[in-house]
């Protein structure tokens, strides 16, 4: 565990060092993109904070190599190297984006492309399902599972990027839940050390976003662009891969995973996902929206539910702090069941229910109960307080 805690401090203290030089220098340089029509934010603001996260991302996974602790995730190496070589391709695609607005079919077509270094050349695939031990037998299946798991999570992440703080405070909490999640299931697996791929990816998503939030906090400072949502995305989808799409059911003792069958076999598949929940959820609207109405799936619009709950009179910084409660309420809920059932808890998995109905409940309070009258549902005015986009 220590070595996992000095990750996240290096990571963090490197990642926020790189994302003040990458403000001052967007600054210097002018570096912005001018305000769009579905913009929240009124002032001009750098969106290149993506360089700074990938680049202590990859200072991380750098110092990984020469730390003996990690030294199982690099034998062998293709899978570490194919994680750098993704990254930098989205964040590379993400930067140009920022900065001029590809066309969202050559933004697509990277994300596959990215998706297949890591799942063909790096070999990180979803082998299998641990629900009935379901195994995915057929290599291209496999292969095209995966790829289309990345690029989902990648994307859904990149659609909430909309407020100040948002996408790097949802990520913190749900790559917290999901180490101390995958932590658990390592040890719980019985295997030989705990230092796994997952994990550490799941540590370094953590230390990424507690640099970069200061300076991306309201009123944001820098924001983090394509380039760094699509990166945090790209990892965060790696991470679940290289633990739940590989975790064999075979060694899975029932007694050490949890006394409730239906808990044990459902857990692994629901917490990955339910950590990215919000972000699925507002994907998943936003291209069903767009389609319905004859656009593409990646078309840009203001109905986001960020938008959403700006337009029901949330003040910015309220919207996104609603947002991290729903997002701890929804992930921890689960892994209270995990751990509830592992533990033997009285009730087993039922504290966790108990604190997944009361949580929810007072999230939906908070929600539709603004601070402020709902603004009207079209060509409302900027809110000036809001600085994100």
């Amino acid at each position: 565990m220590k070595q996992y805690l000095f990750t996240i401090i290096i990571t963090a203290a490197i990642t926020f060092a790189l994302t003040w030089a990458v403000w001052r220098l967007s600054l210097r340089f002018k570096l912005y993109p001018s305000i769009r029509e579905r913009d929240v934010h009124t002032t001009p603001t750098p969106r290149l904070g993506g360089v700074a996260i990938f680049l202590g991302i990859a200072a991380a996974i750098g110092f990984s190599a020469l730390n003996p602790f990690f030294a199982t995730m690099w034998m062998p190496p293709q899978t570490m190297w194919s994680i750098l070589a993704a990254g930098l391709l989205i964040a590379i695609i993400g930067v140009v984006d920022d900065l001029w607005d590809l066309d969202w079919m050559i933004k697509l077509g990277a994300q596959f492309l990215a998706a297949g270094i890591i799942t063909v050349g790096g070999g990180l695939q979803i082998l299998s399902l641990p629900f009935g031990d379901m195994l995915v037998f057929s290599s291209w299946l496999s292969i095209t599972m995966t790829m289309f798991a990345i690029v989902i999570v990648m994307n859904a992440v990149n659609f909430i990027d909309g407020l100040d703080g948002l996408v790097a405070g949802v990520c913190l909490i749900s790559n917290g839940v999901f180490f101390a999640y995958s932590y658990i299931v390592t040890r719980d697996t019985g295997a030989s050390t705990y230092f796994n791929l997952s994990t550490f990816l799941a540590a370094v998503l953590i230390g990424a976003c507690l640099g970069f939030l200061p300076l991306n906090w309201s009123p944001a400072k820098l924001f983090m662009g394509d380039s760094g949502a699509l990166v945090m995305g790209l990892l965060m989808a790696t991470s679940a891969i290289a633990l739940t799409g590989q975790l064999d059911p075979s060694v899975i003792d029932p007694e050490r995973i949890g006394r409730s069958g239906l808990l044990g076999a459902f857990i692994p598949i629901l917490l990955p996902l339910l950590v990215v929940l919000l972000p699925l959820l507002d994907f998943g609207l936003a291209v069903l929206r767009r389609m319905s109405a004859g656009k593409s799936p990646f078309s840009p619009d203001r109905k986001h539910l960020h938008h959403r709950m700006l337009d029901l009179g949330h003040r910015d910084r309220d919207a996104v702090l609603i947002f991290y409660a729903w997002t701890a309420v929804i992930s921890l809920a689960v892994l209270l069941m995990y751990v509830g059932a592992r533990e033997d808890w009285p009730g087993q998995y039922l504290p966790g229910v108990g604190f997944g109905v009361v949580g929810i409940v007072a999230c939906l309070l908070i929600t539709l109960n603004p601070s402020r009258p709902r603004r009207p549902a079209a060509g409302a005015a900027p809110d000036p307080t809001s600085v994100e986009s």
